[in-house]
């Protein structure tokens, strides 16, 4: 009997795995190792704070992931960490062998161990692993095998387990735990207690969960499902009972609306609705690393992580972007895809497979099914296309026509790269690896009509104008332009475009006909064909979006969007959105960067839903909308600032505290202040949008120093070195590929002054400077007087050489007047001695005359000739006194003597003027004979006339006469 309930299970369990319809879509995996984290294997336990920050119970401690960076925070025992628990207040609570306790960050925000073990009972501190942490109505609860251990109040409680406490769980608002020997009870009145009527010691609860209203979903070890409704326990039967029946169930939990996880030891992780129908799986097939999932987190942004036997995985569930394997068994490239009457197409490099997909279904990667291989599609399918009502497939082998899941061949060969409807036509148009062949619609299906003779070329990209020109390319001979003949069997001409008709190069390009105009797509950008001058020409619209980048692929949607391939990065040019002043928006996807199939791209943009994107593995699903109206909030957070001198010294650890809590933001007053010694920084930064890392950017300022933020950078982390002293505060933001910026994080410190730099010193040096300045003062005080004192001198000096100069200068000038007044002096004596000789010479004439006439008279013995020449002798006479003479010989005189006759003349106003003639003749020394001939009276007149003037000037008898005057002259000097 036993062996036929055996094998009933294994039959249900290899039914449901071999035609399970799961989802169509599978998310993208990450796979973390050991070796990235840099700790034990397994992951036991996650949770994730306020701020984004993973914690992972490990082997070797506790493990922090911030997005970028790993950090490992062991216990003071080193013992394993086997669950984690995070409060209101950001404690983050763990255990290990006997030990038990909370991280939580210091001042300085960097985590610190707090031991709760000296709190328990003496006799209780020596315990195993901590296998559950909860915490429920703010007490916090650890569960051993051997006791269960209540916080509460900082006092801790212990409760004994009757046969091993084996399960601590809190849902619906209470507080569950599985014992051996007691079954399922419930934490209530401070003590535990039966909680359902049913016994369940033999169930092996591992997991409750909310349900539905009032109810709860209980997984057990190996007996599958139940429903808690009241007290009552009720079996749940599922449609994968066939697994969970073989295999240990590790834990069950809700993880969005009518979503349930359940983790196993052997099958990975199941995702099931409310009815028990699975959704997804999630194992090694699908890319885990191992089946064996410990724990689960379903993270702030909609994903789950996966703690494991071996290693960490991250699945980005609530996500965009999703692969879609059409065959999982066979990893294939896929090559086309096409949604034609509710089902969808890939093609592949081996086969065409399809799958039912419902007419109401909006976003096909959340449909379920499973793909089929359509028959006789075996080889590679290159392309497909809607024509007509019916779909055609480009295969190795010709062209097929696919009706009602099956295909046939409808051309003889060779292999077809493309075909192209003509437009208001019956006619279709297949690009193959010998040229072109012609296809006629008739109605019920396509009929071949043979080859189109002029072109023997393998032509694999194809384009139609609206004048029915053909456009094709050969990968590298260049462009065709062709046109055929009325009936399309033969080609009347055809142009070749190469790098001489205005294309970069004649190699890899691409025709497309898109908002009627033939497009090239080639290695430099996108050209445009030039109607007017016949060949082609740099694009304008296209110029300023792609440059000089090589160009894969584009494609029109049905809103006007343009779909492109550049560099193997996929990207959309939205119409629908504006930037700045353009009139539409490039949105890259950095998640699908370097991942479509290079030399055979393609992007089928069905419609705002459903983007599909060909890979080397399967095809990627673009669910449009719900990418650029994603909700998740973009956060940044500063994790690390470090101090560097000769070593590093961690300055910040990255967790604000205020009031004993976890905050957003710095406490203003818990501003670091370093000596001037630490003026090297090291800052770290990260987002914790664990899905959305290869979109993120980062930009920096650091406040007091840098005057604009830095340039958007996938960079994590920024150095500054040397930087003076003063406060600053660095600041870092973070955006996506959709221009989306997060609010900004800032951290404040200061760099202290040098000590010589500081206010004292300051005023030290002030005041030095002040002394130094008075002493420097007075000094030059001293140095001035001094030089005051010089400067007199050398001014006395060059006054007294000065006054010397002009002394000398006066001297010469004087001396000069002398000689000039000696030289006139000189001159008026000669010119008086000339006039006083000539007196005294003419004075002897007339006296000679006159005794010669009278000698004459007494020699002719002219009677009475005394009487007769009276007149002659008076005229003589009259002659010797002429006062002009006089007036002339005083006015030389007086020049000459100093004013002499007006100086005697005042002061002896008695003499009369032969007195004055006197003693002007006496002062030129003149003879008493001169002086008689000049005043023309005899020697004896002229003694008495001496006599007379001593006494009028009352001169004593021994007073030299000539000597009195010779003094007079000096006196009037």
């Amino acid at each position: 009997m036993k062996k036929n309930i055996l094998f009933i299970l294994v039959l249900r369990a290899f039914i449901w795995t071999s035609s399970a319809q799961t989802t169509l879509g599978t998310p993208a995996i990450k796979n973390y190792t050991h070796n990235d984290y840099n700790a034990g294997t397994e992951i036991w336990d996650i949770k994730q704070d306020k701020n984004g920050i993973l914690y992972f119970a490990n082997d070797e401690g506790l493990l922090t992931f911030d997005g970028s960076y790993w950090k490992t925070y062991p216990l003071p025992n080193k013992s394993p960490i086997k669950s984690v628990a995070i409060d209101r207040m950001g404690r983050i609570y763990v255990g290990g062998q006997d030990e038990v306790g909370y991280f939580f960050p210091n001042e300085s925000g960097i985590l610190k161990y707090h031991s709760l073990k000296q709190r328990l009972p003496k006799k209780a501190r020596q315990f195993a692993d901590i296998w559950d942490i909860v915490i429920h109505n703010n007490e916090v609860f650890f569960r051993t095998i051997e006791c269960i251990f209540e916080l509460k109040n900082n006092t801790m409680h212990t409760f004994d387990a009757p046969g091993g406490w084996m399960l601590l769980n809190r849902a619906g608002g209470k507080l569950f735990a599985y014992d051996k020997a007691i079954g399922l009870v419930i934490f209530k009145d401070s003590h535990w207690q039966a909680f359902v009527q049913q016994p369940t010691t033999a169930l092996s609860v591992t997991g409750i969960t909310e349900f539905n209203k009032d109810t709860l979903l209980v997984s057990t070890r190996k007996n599958g499902l139940f429903i808690i409704a009241g007290s009552s326990l009720v079996k749940k039967n599922t449609a994968i009972d066939g697994i969970l029946l073989t295999d240990l169930i590790n834990f069950i939990q809700k993880i969005g609306i009518d979503r349930y996880a359940i983790g196993t030891s052997a099958k990975g992780l199941i995702i099931v609705d409310g009815k028990g129908k699975p959704i997804d799986q999630f194992s090694n097939n699908q890319g885990l690393q191992n089946n064996n999932v410990h724990g689960i987190l379903l993270d702030k942004d909609h994903n789950l992580w996966l703690g494991l036997e071996n290693g960490l995985d991250f699945i980005n569930y609530n996500t965009s972007v999703k692969n879609i394997y059409p065959n999982r068994e066979n990893l294939v490239k896929s090559n086309s895809v096409s949604i034609f009457n509710n089902k969808l197409y890939i093609g592949t490099s081996n086969g065409l497979y399809t799958v039912s997909i419902g007419s109401q279904q909006k976003d096909i990667s959340t449909a379920t099914g499973a793909f089929t291989e359509v028959p006789n599609t075996k080889g590679q399918v290159l392309s497909l296309t809607q024509i007509n009502g019916h779909l055609l497939a480009g295969h190795q082998d010709g062209v097929l026509q696919v009706d009602d899941n099956q295909a046939k061949l409808i051309t003889p060969g060779p292999g077809a790269w493309m075909m192209k409807a003509f437009p208001a036509s019956q006619d279709v148009i297949a690009g193959t690896y010998t040229g072109f062949q012609l296809l006629k619609y008739n109605g019920a299906g396509f009929s071949f009509e043979g080859k189109i003779n002029g072109i023997y070329e393998s032509l694999g990209n194809l384009a139609v104008d609206k004048s029915n020109f053909v456009w094709a390319t050969h990968p590298y001979r260049g462009i065709f332009k062709v046109q055929l003949s009325t009936d399309r069997k033969k080609i009347v001409s055809y142009t070749q475009y190469t790098e001489k008709s205005g294309l970069p190069s004649a190699l890899n390009n691409h025709v497309y006909f898109i908002k009627n105009k033939v497009i090239a797509a080639t290695e430099k950008g996108v050209y445009e064909y030039n109607t007017t001058e016949g060949d082609f020409t740099r694009s304008a619209f296209y110029k300023p979006i792609f440059g000089n980048s090589k160009i894969e692929f584009l494609t029109e949607d049905g809103k006007g969007n343009i779909w492109f391939i550049s560099n193997q990065r996929v990207g959309v040019i939205d119409f629908g959105k504006r930037s700045g002043k353009l009139p539409y928006k490039v949105i890259y996807f950095p998640e699908l960067a370097g991942q479509t199939v290079k030399g055979a791209e393609y992007i089928y943009p069905h419609d705002m839903e459903n983007i599909f994107i060909g890979s080397n593995n399967g095809v990627f699903h673009l669910n449009y909308r719900q990418y650029v109206s994603s909700e998740n909030k973009l956060n940044v957070l500063l994790t690390t600032v470090k101090a560097i001198a000769e070593k590093d010294s961690l300055i910040f650890g990255g967790y604000f505290v205020k009031n004993n809590r976890i905050a957003s933001a710095q406490n203003t007053q818990l501003i670091a202040s370093l000596s001037n010694h630490w003026n090297s920084f090291h800052f770290e930064y990260t987002s914790t949008l664990f899905a959305q890392k290869s979109n993120e950017e980062f930009s920096y300022k650091l406040i007091g120093f840098d005057k604009d933020w830095s340039q958007w950078s996938i960079k994590t982390e920024k150095d500054y070195t040397n930087l003076p002293y003063g406060k600053y505060t660095f600041s870092v933001k973070a955006r996506n590929n959709l221009g989306t910026a997060s609010a900004p994080v800032s951290y404040s410190f200061i760099v202290e002054p040098a000590w010589y730099q500081t206010i004292w010193a300051y005023l030290t040096y002030f005041l030095i400077i002040a002394c130094t300045v008075y002493i420097g003062i007075k000094a030059q005080q001293k140095r001035f007087a001094l030089h005051q004192q010089r400067h007199e001198e050398e001014q006395k000096r060059l006054s007294y050489l000065h006054s010397l100069e002009l002394d000398r200068n006066d001297k010469e000038i004087i001396a000069l007047k002398n000689e000039k007044l000696e030289a006139e002096l000189n001159y008026k004596n000669k010119e008086l001695a000339t006039l006083t000789m000539q007196m005294v010479n003419r004075s002897k004439l007339l006296l000679n005359i006159k005794d010669e006439l009278m000698v004459l008279i007494k020699k002719l013995n002219i009677p009475d000739g005394s009487h007769q020449f009276r007149t002659v002798f008076k005229l003589l006479s009259d002659t010797g006194k002429s006062d002009d003479d006089w007036d002339n010989f005083s006015m030389y005189f007086d020049q000459v003597h100093n004013n002499f006759l007006a100086t005697m003349k005042a002061k002896f106003p008695g003499l009369s003027s032969t007195d004055l003639k006197l003693c002007a003749y006496l002062r030129l020394n003149l003879s008493s004979k001169e002086i008689a001939q000049l005043l023309n009276i005899s020697l004896k007149g002229v003694e008495i006339s001496r006599y007379r003037v001593r006494k009028k000037l009352q001169l004593a008898t021994e007073t030299n006469l000539y000597d009195f005057l010779m003094e007079v002259t000096k006196q009037s000097g």
